[in-house]
């Protein structure tokens, strides 16, 4: 039975998620601009982004006082409820900065250091992803009602469609290229769509055998990891590791480890 405390958590995501999606979706300008950058001029913020963290937080803050935050464009309290909101309100700037319609807003709940919550919004999909620690992963969209995700059965590595991301700093990406050329006889093909976080939930739906990434923050992976998770994917980091910036890998049970073992391998971890 889910934790009726959980389940508040959960709604209280849920309504900052939309709203959020909706200022995004509904407000951007015309002329959107870059505000700043941060690792490198490629890897951008915009003024949508730090208004639908202000959105969330004071959303969160409203309602749950004592909490604290984790935000990419600056959120950052301790709290004093052992709740912490782990938040990327805009997953997928550059795609969302260009019009293309691979972005969403994504939102976990710690609790004692233990991610229990996640939701992934995806407005330009009309989709919403959704996770409750040991009560599996759900989605609504177009069909009726929600859907119980489930990951794709397992199929050989050679047979598995992978997505990936790239680093926004030079020396980054083109090792990351790197393991790209090594992986991709390998496997069916290889994906790149932009936000880590609907890559995550895509192999929670079924759409992607697998994913990895380098560099990624707690808020890019924290809801989109317990989606996955909860729809029967295993995720992690490097072997016998949680998901980390030194690498996040997501897959079906019989894609995970050798996804996971080849990254190993290849020095995917490192420069």
């Amino acid at each position: 039975m889910t934790d009726a405390h959980h389940l508040d958590l959960l709604r209280l995501a849920q309504e900052a998620a939309r709203r959020a999606g909706e200022r995004l979706r509904d407000g951007r300008p015309a002329d959107l601009a870059v505000a700043a950058t941060k690792s490198s001029p490629i890897d951008v913020v915009t003024e949508m982004d730090i208004a639908a963290e202000k959105l969330i937080t004071d959303l969160i803050s409203e309602h749950r006082p004592d909490d604290g935050f984790l935000g990419e464009e600056g959120a950052s309290s301790e709290g004093s409820s052992g709740v912490r909101w782990v938040i990327d309100p805009l997953d997928g700037t550059v795609n969302y900065l260009y019009g293309l319609p691979t972005w969403a807003v994504s939102i976990a709940a710690e609790q004692d250091g233990e991610t229990v919550v996640g939701v992934v919004a995806a407005p330009m999909r009309g989709e919403t992803y959704h996770a409750v620690l040991g009560g599996g992963a759900w989605a609504t969209g177009a069909w009726e009602g929600e859907r119980r995700l489930a990951c794709r059965p397992s199929a050989p590595l050679d047979q598995a469609l992978v997505s990936t991301g790239f680093n926004y700093v030079t020396e980054v990406r083109t090792h990351q290229a790197e393991i790209a050329r090594e992986l991709i006889p390998l496997v069916r093909d290889i994906r790149r769509g932009g936000s880590a976080a609907i890559d995550l939930c895509d192999v929670a739906a079924g759409r992607l055998d697998g994913y990895y990434e380098r560099g990624l923050n707690a808020w890019d992976y924290a809801a989109g990891d317990l989606i996955a998770r909860e729809a029967g994917a295993l995720t992690g980091g490097r072997p016998s590791e949680r998901p980390s910036r030194d690498l996040t890998v997501a897959g079906t049970p019989g894609v995970f480890e050798p996804l996971q073992r080849l990254l190993e391998d290849f020095g995917a971890w490192h420069d």
